[in-house]
Order: structure tokens, then sequence, then C-alpha cells
């Protein structure tokens, strides 16, 4: 399906009409209903608990991962206290590069889900003024400046280039900015590709936003590793990495002149228990305990999480598997308080919660959704927004890109489980193939 984004956003304006009708009913049904149970009474409740769900608007970003040679942007969403999306004013902010198609990918020898093998496309800082975005048809980092209504400006000289071929996800650790250059599409220029193994590299970030390339930060790793994430320890001086293709797993301590130095076990092989049998060497996800020196890594074909502990200079010592009962375990994230963990499961489309509250060594599962929308290899990435109330999925289908979406699961404050609300999903028609990559939500 080949549209222009004018169009797309048309689509996507119907869908949000029908979406707040949906909730324009959902929200009179529940006055209704409290007038004529508790009265006046209910009436200051009510008003007591709009005021709460009121600070709860928000804004998501996603990446439309558009082919086409300046056409990549970033999407802008206005999230409500429903959880209902809604295109910003200025929907759609280019990046000044371009993504990558699902078409090229999908079905490319053993990396038959390589579509989803990646992780942190889009990020931002700390204090949510600036993001960072890849450019993986055309080897280069978007920077943005985030402003108070939720528009974005790229700042001056963006986009940089990767420091390498395919970048493919980007991790923040104060001022320096890790890049995984993934180097595995098929449309890159030969000559270029031969000349560049995938790698991790480093960048210092000024004060307005450029990259800098920081001399001799690149590690290099074999070709078709296929390197998915640039994952950033708590205390910023750890870097972690997966080599899906080749079932490896890295650490780094990044040091204080900002470059990668590989730690005592790196790269150190999964156990037999990540995969099934005949492996095919696809793992993926990747994600830190909060607060305790933990690793959750996700063994995508056994449908199993990993455990790991890991020591200050970034030596891993394997603890545990536990089950997931969805399908395809894929990408991870833990709630700041590190009592609750979220996996997306592409298989079945679903997303499974875990109580890591307890013993963070030993994650037991409380719940499983499958989410609406097309089922088959789905939900991808995910990310909690900054109050942790609600939880945000990007699905790429496979049998249809044009329905392709953000979910929008709001999430239980007493037990951490996840209820997908009325008005998801939103709809991301595609373009020229497109599939989105990432998510960030304040």
């Amino acid at each position: 399906m080949v549209i222009s984004q004018g169009k797309l956003m048309n689509i996507i304006s119907k869908t949000n009409k029908n979406n707040r009708q949906r909730s324009r009913k959902l929200l009179t049904l529940t006055g209704i209903t409290a007038l004529v149970l508790t009265g006046g009474l209910a009436i200051q409740s009510a008003n007591a608990q709009w005021y709460q769900w009121s600070r709860l608007t928000g804004i998501v970003y996603t990446q439309s991962n558009i082919p086409t040679p300046n056409a990549n942007s970033i999407l802008g969403f206005r999230r409500d206290a429903l959880g209902m999306l809604t295109p910003l004013s200025t929907p759609f902010f280019p990046t000044g590069g371009a993504g990558f198609p699902n078409a090229s990918i999908v079905g490319r020898g053993p990396f038959f889900i390589t579509a989803f093998a990646s992780d942190q496309e889009v990020i931002v800082n700390p204090e949510k003024t600036r993001l960072f975005a890849v450019n993986s048809g055309s080897n280069t980092i978007a920077v943005f400046d985030i402003h108070q209504d939720g528009s974005l400006s790229p700042v001056e000289g963006s986009p940089f280039p990767s420091g390498g071929v395919q970048p493919v996800s980007l991790g923040l650790a104060g001022d320096i900015l890790t890049v995984v250059n993934q180097n595995l599409l098929p449309q890159i220029p030969s000559q270029e590709a031969s000349d560049s193994l995938p790698n991790y590299t480093t960048f210092r970030v000024t004060p307005k936003g450029r990259l800098i390339p920081i001399p001799n930060s690149t590690a290099s790793v074999p070709r078709g590793s296929l390197p998915t994430q640039a994952l950033i320890s708590p205390n910023k001086r750890l870097l972690f990495g997966m080599d899906g293709g080749t079932g490896l797993l890295r650490s780094y301590q990044i040091l204080p002149n900002g470059r990668l130095q590989q730690s005592p076990s790196s790269p150190q092989q999964l156990p037999p228990a990540a995969f099934p049998p005949n492996p095919i060497g696809l793992t993926l996800g990747l994600q830190v305990h909060p607060r305790r020196p933990i690793l959750y890594v996700g063994f995508t074909l056994s449908n199993q999480l990993g455990v790991y502990s890991y020591e200050p200079d970034g030596d891993l010592h394997l603890l545990r598997t536990v089950p997931n009962s969805g399908r395809a375990i894929c990408w991870l994230v833990t709630n700041r308080a590190g009592t609750r963990l979220y996996t997306t499961n592409p298989g079945d489309n679903s997303v499974t919660v875990y109580d890591i509250g307890r013993d963070p060594s030993t994650p037991v599962e409380i719940q499983r959704v499958v989410l609406r929308g097309e089922m088959g290899t789905g939900t991808a990435q995910l990310a909690l927004d900054s109050t942790e109330s609600f939880l945000h999925v990007v699905s790429q289908p496979a049998i249809s890109v044009a329905n392709n979406r953000i979910s929008v699961l709001r999430v239980n404050r007493y037990d951490g489980t996840v209820t997908e609300v009325p008005s998801s999903p939103q709809l991301i028609p595609s373009v020229n193939n497109s599939f989105p990559q990432g998510i960030v939500a304040n």
C-alpha cells in the first residue's frame, strides 16, 4: 500500500474521531452510573478522579521508518487521560534520512523476523528535552530538541553519520551516545557494506545536541552477528548488547573517555536452554533491573526469560531461566520501582507481566494479555510513560503492513497488571511498505 504522508494523517484522523466517540460514550455511562448510585458525593469523587486523570496526559513518539530517501520521520501523538492518542498539530517531523522496508528483511534466510530485531530506535534524554532516532536506511542519526508542546526541531547539523552501516539502536549514558550499527540491509551499496562490520560505536553529545565521534571507540563484531540493542546500566558505566544472530551476550565498560572496553566474560554464549533443537540463533530483548545488578534476557525461540547477575566490571553470571506463556518473547521493560517487568511476544501479539518485586532474580508471570488487531508476528517495542500509568506497544503485523499500530494499555497502580484502553489500537497505515520502529512516551 503506497500513500502520501497527507493521506496517512487523514486516515489517522478518521480513526481518532471514532475513538473519541467511543471514549465519550464510556465517560457518559460512567458518569450516569455514579450519579444514580451515590448522588452528590459521587460527583465530588468523580471530579477528584477526573482531576487525577487529567494529569496523566502526555506525548508519544514513534518512527515512521519510511524507506524512501529523506522521507523518514518521527510521528508525534498526544495521549489524553483515557489513553487515546491524537496526532499533534504538526503530526510528523522529518529526520532527514531513510528507514528500511519491511519486505527487504522478512524471510531473509534464518533471520525471518529481523523486522523486529532491534530496540531503542528512538530515545529521549532523562530531562525529556532532546530526542535521538536512527535512520537505518541512510546510516545517520537524527537529533531533535523537544519543545513544551511536544513539537520537535532538528539540532544544527542533524542528521549525523552513524559510524557504520544500518544503525538500529541507541543508548545514552550522560553525554555519551552509543550507536549499534547492524549492517544487515541488502539494499546498502555492496562496497560500503563490505568495508564495514557490525559495530558498537560512541559519540560525545555537545550541549547543543551535535554528535562528535569519539576516536578509537568502535567495537566491531563479526559479520552476521545481528547486534540488536545498546542497553545502558543504571549507573551509566556499562553497556549490554546481544548478537541475535549467533546467540552471544556482550558487555562493555564505558570508560570516562567514552571508549568501550569489553568485559572479562564477554562475549558469553547463551545456555542451551535458550534454544530449541536445531537452533537458528535468534535471541532478542535485554533489560536491566533499576536497583539491583540483574540483567534480563529474552530467549525468543524457547519462550523463556533468562536472568543474569553482573559484576561492576560487567562480568555476567547466569542465575536461571523462567517460562513465558507468550510466543516468541522479544522486548522487555521494567518499572522504576523494579517490581514489574513487561515483555512483548510477537508470535501471538501479546504482552506478559512478571512480578519481580518479591525476588528480582526469580520473575513470576502474573498476566498475559492478547492485544486487539491482527494476529501473527505483531507486538514489538514497548514503553511506559513517565507516570507509569500507561504502557505503549508498537505492533507490526506480518500479514498486512497496512495495519501497523500503537496499542495503549492502562497500568493498574495496585498490582501492575494492564488493560487495553477502549480507543486502542491507533492505526499507522504503511507508506511505501514501511513499518514503525521504536517508541518513547512522556
